[in-house]
Order: structure tokens, then C-alpha cells, then sequence
């Protein structure tokens, strides 16, 4: 039984997979800076529900990733 031959779309999806996660990663760090720098500005009153709010955000993306990642 001789192998499948080797696409050439497979190999250029395979390089462009790990830019996609680099350019997703790049924009959740901006989101989170932004709305970081957001609820600084508004001062102390609001930083425990924002950062309960930021903290199940990321536990959201991480959990996400790895079931992305696992198919």
C-alpha cells in the first residue's frame, strides 16, 4: 500500500496554522491591555468584578486553545 502523495496545500496550511495563532494571540494581548489601561482609569471601585471578569476571559481563550488544539 503505497502512502497518499504530499499536497501542496497541505504544506502551506500547515505554515500559515501557527501564523494565525501568533496574529490571535497578538490581538487578545491588545484587547486585554486596552481594557486593563480602560479600568485603571476608572479607579479602585471596579477593579474586583474586572478582574474577576478578565480572569474567566482568559480561562475561556485557554480552554478554547486546547480544544482548538486537540482536533
Amino acid at each position: 500500500m503505497a502512502p497518499p502523495p504530499v499536497l501542496a496545500a497541505d504544506a502551506l496550511l500547515s505554515l500559515l496554522v501557527p501564523l494565525t495563532q501568533v496574529i490571535i494571540g497578538v490581538l487578545v494581548v491588545a484587547a486585554v491591555v486596552v481594557s486593563v489601561h480602560r479600568l485603571v482609569q476608572r479607579g479602585p471601585t471596579r477593579m474586583g468584578g474586572a478582574m474577576l471578569l478578565i480572569g474567566g476571559a482568559l480561562v475561556c481563550v485557554a480552554v478554547l486553545s486546547y480544544l482548538v488544539q486537540s482536533f
